[in-house]
């Protein structure tokens, strides 16, 4: 059982808190916590191996460069699916502002967008180095950790051998550079197979009309060459390109579990969704202010989590059925959104985007499985062009411009989960609900009960648990 002590309210981005959305550290399960006090967050990581991040969830205290790398390992007796590594790095690559992060949150408060970034960083420098042996291989734990920008990454001279994504462990394919967007981590090896010198280690923005780039410095240990001659370049094309290259991430199926003994074991092709839920993101104006909505809904924070709510039945913080699980037309609207679905069904949802952006979607307290992208309006017949057999599972999942994106999940893990867009603008100003998975038998196999340590606030403050 793994604990941090903290001074603000924390998510592990891609943690699954298996039955544990009391500690979920977003501000629909948890009150935040005060200054000049501490709380504890306990969490399992027993059913995941790899890489994932680390970040306050309240108000824009990630600009403020409030993030850091989480790297779950195999227990001692699971393989996994390659040699060891010589050696880890993390990078944890986003954009960053010039303006104070209280400053950009007032601009988000007036109802003005963010302005474009001032640059990338890597690990919080604009200027970094990562020393390694020649001949050995290392990996290189990648996420994007920004706000609003996806990057692309490559190493001068180098290739990059993609084994795992979000926890999962993939097909080993070489790529000369990788799209990664926000809120996703990717890993991958990097054999040192050069001649000694030193190499230029490149992030650039993508899909952006000005592009943003930084260097950090690949050094060989025995190297007495500084970095020289170009940045290698990034891909020439844009949407299509990344898309594709999304479709050849592959599940690796050989490789062991997290665990000896995985509870259960299933195909998700060979299962039919229950239901489908289409979410369609948007950008409207309400009370003359800029906001995002999900479905017409512009999410709203209560005063009291929505889980402590819950627990205690508080009236009046939320109501189900407050977003409907297609769009529609209308008006948008602010509420607090949460939809209901039942503890261990399997459904289809699908992140329909009609905007001229690229999205970024994330659930928290589970991993799901993303199995198919396309082009303008997802419609039934879109299910012929799924990959059935060894997509991926992880936990953000891009939805390029105009475009669509559809991930199956089974909601194995009761709780009070955020469904939110990754880019903190989107979210801040509304692109988010909650998900309510729910059975009515309480019992510790189905969810633990609330911590012992749970802070009330709100209409919650005095109740007793």
């Amino acid at each position: 059982m793994e604990k941090f002590l903290l001074l603000v309210s924390l998510n592990r981005n891609g943690i699954k808190q298996r039955k544990n959305s009391w500690q979920d550290g977003v501000l629909g399960t948890n009150c935040p916590i005060l200054p000049n006090s501490n709380y504890t967050y306990k969490f399992q990581t027993k059913d995941q191996i790899g890489s994932f991040t680390y970040f306050p969830s309240t108000s824009l205290h990630k600009a403020a460069g409030g993030y850091g790398g989480l790297n779950v390992y195999q227990r001692p007796g699971i393989p996994i699916p390659f040699p060891k590594p010589d050696g880890d790095f993390t990078l944890l690559i986003g954009d960053w502002y010039k303006t104070n992060h209280k400053t950009l949150q007032q601009y988000l408060d007036s109802g003005k967008p963010l302005p474009f970034p001032d640059g990338l960083l890597i690990n919080g420098q604009a200027h970094t180095s990562f020393s390694g042996d020649q001949g050995k291989t290392y990996m290189f734990r990648i996420s994007n950790v920004g706000l609003s920008s996806s990057i692309n990454f490559r190493i001068q001279g180098h290739t990059l051998k993609l084994v795992e994504v979000e926890g999962s462990h993939t097909i080993q394919i070489i790529y000369d550079s990788l799209d990664v967007h926000v809120g996703q981590s990717v890993a991958v090896l990097v054999t040192l197979n050069q001649s000694p010198k030193d190499y230029y280690i490149v992030a650039s923005t993508r899909f952006t009309s000005t592009v943003l780039t930084t260097t950090a410095v690949l050094h060989y240990t025995n190297s007495h060459t500084p970095v020289s001659g170009q940045l290698p370049s990034g891909p020439s094309y844009q949407i299509d390109w990344s898309m594709q290259q999304a479709r050849t991430f592959r599940w690796n199926l050989t490789a062991s579990a997290a665990r000896p003994n995985p509870q259960g074991s299933f195909h998700y092709g060979q299962i039919k969704p229950s239901r489908t839920i289409v979410l369609a993101n948007s950008a409207p104006q309400i009370n003359g202010k800029q906001r995002y909505a999900v479905n017409r809904v512009s999410y709203i924070n209560s005063d009291t989590p929505l889980k402590l709510a819950d627990y205690f039945n508080i009236p009046g913080v939320f109501s189900l059925n407050s977003i409907q699980t297609a769009p529609s037309g209308g008006p948008a609207l602010l509420a607090t959104a949460v939809m209901p679905a039942s503890l261990h069904e399997f459904i289809e949802v699908v992140f329909q985007n009609n905007e001229n952006t690229i999205q970024s979607w994330h659930l928290d307290g589970y991993d799901f499985w993303v199995v198919g992208y396309g082009h303008g309006q997802w419609t039934p017949a879109s299910r012929n062009g799924y990959n059935l057999i060894d997509t991926l599972t992880r936990h953000t999942a891009q939805v390029y411009p105009n475009s669509w994106t559809t991930i199956w999940v089974s909601l194995d893990n009761q709780g009070m989960w955020n469904l939110r867009s990754a880019i903190w603008e989107r979210q801040y100003l509304g692109q988010q609900f909650y998900l309510r998975v729910w059975n009515q038998d309480k019992t510790p196999a189905n969810e633990y009960d609330i911590p012992p340590n749970a802070l009330l606030c709100g209409k919650a403050k005095g109740q007793r648990a």
